[in-house]
């Protein structure tokens, strides 16, 4: 069985990622890229279904400490055992050609015998490979997928996996590099790892120096620009989700997606954490990386594309595989690429905006693309939709969705206003102000002074924390008070904040199952506590929320508090973008905010 999803450590080379587990095994990771089909799946399983694990052959299994190297994204386990200690130095160097794994084993004190296995299955660990030997190497090949295993230490073949067991003594070190080529490449990259772990250690530093953040929380933020930086598609700009599908945000239970993909809903957030962070060049790609992927005719705008800007997202169930602790269905793609979500209009028209305020440079096809998708939200606002969260109940009038279509005309009116672009403001303004007042009358409550999740719905949905944030009503606003209150009251369990409630019949969702506290709706919440004067709250929320983070600063989507666990898929962009964000506010940073 797989560790726990806390257990798990993340490296990558901005191109795809690897999960190494406390005990030494890589459990997860996709070639070439995060959204190719895995070669080690036993996240999903077990180890028959992929995995390479490396650690000592007497003692605890689990590394007794592990660490990142200091501003880097590569990853030190050690061991200690009845013969002395040993470390595993874990990394993907930035990839120029094909993708390395590279795992160096180091003797820290004494003599110790150490063992490791490799078990390649291709296809989400549904494909065996055939597996022969190049002079000193091993070479897997089966369909499109070739990987070539080299190392001083050889490895013996028998019962569809390789082994080897071997010692290591203080001061000496062991390489392994594991690279990937399409199978008809007859020879694989040779890479001196020693040199390679200089480089990456090297680029690593090198970026985290343009990191202007200086506050009490610069570790937590720095290692969550790093996590970012590591779920970058670095050829596009493109930044996924997760590197991971289907860890479940309900162990056991059905409510697993896939997560490899980018998503519009991330956008101005991301782009103003990188902003506000020093990283200008990365929020040009990635504002950049959006532009190309929702070119097109407005009404065929999807919620999410693939890394390079793919369309074509198609979920299907690898049904060979158990699910992590037996969490089915295994989902491949994600059929809420589908769906009709309005809130991404509003989302596009926010990330141009606070782009253009920022000074990233964008030609007269970008306004271009504005105008049409305002043009086209003039008749298609007032449908419900799926929403935020991608129900997969029936549509509704979902009172963020209306918001965002609020922001997309708002901020058409001030690209005029503010910037002398050409386009109808009258028109664009009475679009403005019709849908302010809808969402008024519809999605506010009165009786109890607070908005709700739906048009009519006594249920309320802690994306409407962000309504103040994207300006369509001031945090001072008494009716913003008391939804910030409201979700506190209803949607905080255990001390974190839920996305909405599952336990209830009027659930939009539709899913069986509950689910964890959403962690980026934790964050949202600590900021805007601290926007109404709370800080000590928005403080002691905000530190209770870094303690849930794993021995080396990664967080999933989700936290179980009864189980006290970490669920969903791992690590979230969507939890360690909003960390950033918060702590930023909390230091009293000047900056972007995204309603200004």
């Amino acid at each position: 069985m797989s560790g726990w999803i806390e257990d798990y450590a993340l490296i990558g080379d901005m191109q795809t990622a690897a999960l190494v587990g406390r005990d030494g095994s890589v459990d997860w990771l996709c070639l070439p890229h995060f959204d190719s089909p895995a070669c080690f799946s036993a996240l999903l399983g077990d180890e028959q279904n992929g995995n390479w694990w490396m650690r000592p052959a007497n003692g605890e299994p689990r590394a007794a400490r592990r660490r990142y190297r200091p501003e880097t994204m590569i990853l030190e386990s050690e061991w200690d055992t009845p013969e002395g200690s040993v470390r595993v130095i874990d990394f993907m160097p930035p990839r120029g050609g094909a993708p390395h794994l590279v795992r160096i084993v180091e003797g820290i004190a004494g003599t110790v015998r150490m063992q490791t296995a490799l078990r390649l299955r291709f296809d989400y660990g549904n494909v065996v490979p055939w597996i022969h030997r190049s002079g000193t190497e091993l070479v897997a090949i089966a369909g499109p997928d070739a990987v070539w295993m080299s190392s001083p230490v050889p490895m013996d073949g028998h019962n569809f996996l390789h082994d080897a067991t071997f010692t290591v003594s203080a001061g000496q070190r062991v390489p392994f590099v594991m690279t990937w080529h399409p199978s008809q490449v007859e020879e694989s990259d040779h890479l001196d790892a020693e040199k390679a772990l200089s480089r990456t250690e090297r680029f690593w530093r090198r970026w985290v120096d343009q990191c202007t953040y200086e506050g009490e929380y610069r570790d937590a933020v720095v290692r969550s620009l790093i996590t970012l930086k590591a779920l970058t598609y670095r050829p596009s700009g493109g930044i996924v989700a997760s590197p991971t599908t289907s860890l479940p945000e309900d162990i056991g239970g059905v409510r697993n997606w896939d997560y490899r993909y980018c998503w519009l809903r991330d956008a101005t957030i991301t782009l103003e954490a990188l902003i506000r962070s020093g990283y200008t060049d990365e929020a040009q790609a990635w504002r950049e990386w959006l532009v190309r992927a929702v070119a097109g005719e407005p009404q065929h705008m999807q919620i999410m594309y693939g890394v390079r800007g793919e369309r074509r997202l198609a979920e299907w169930e690898a049904d060979w595989l158990p699910g992590y602790e037996e969490s089915r269905p295994v989902r491949i793609g994600n059929a809420a690429v589908g769906q009709y979500q309005l809130d991404v209009y509003g989302e596009v028209m926010d990330v141009l905006h606070l782009a253009r305020r920022s000074g990233l440079q964008g030609g007269e096809h970008v306004w271009g693309l504005q105008r049409s998708l305002v043009n086209y939200l003039e008749w298609c606002w007032d449908e419900p939709d799926e929403g935020l969260w991608e129900v997969r109940g029936p549509r509704q009038h979902f009172v963020h969705s209306k918001v965002m279509a609020w922001v997309a005309a708002d901020r058409a009116v001030r690209a005029i206003e503010d910037f002398g672009k050409e386009g109808p403001i009258e028109r664009w303004r009475a679009l403005r102000d019709t849908i302010h007042a809808e969402v008024c009358e519809y999605g506010y409550d009165a009786r109890r002074n607070t908005f709700t999740q739906y048009y009519g719905s006594k249920e309320l949905d802690a994306a409407l924390l962000l309504m103040p944030e994207v300006g369509f009503l001031p945090y001072e606003d008494p009716r913003i008070v008391g939804t910030i209150e409201a979700i506190r009251d209803d949607l905080m369990i255990d001390g974190f904040v839920m996305r909405y409630r599952t336990d209830r019949e009027d659930v939009a969702d539709c899913l069986p199952g509950d689910e964890g506290a959403f962690l980026a709706c934790s964050f949202w919440m600590a900021n805007a506590l601290l926007s109404i004067g709370r800080e000590k709250e928005a403080r002691d929320l905000f530190d209770r929320l870094l303690e849930l983070r794993n021995d080396v600063g990664l967080l999933s989507e989700e936290w179980d508090a009864a189980e006290g666990r970490q669920v969903g898929n791992f690590p979230q962009a969507f939890s360690h973008v909003p960390l950033v964000t918060t702590a930023l506010n909390l230091a009293h940073q000047n900056g972007q905010r995204r309603g200004g």
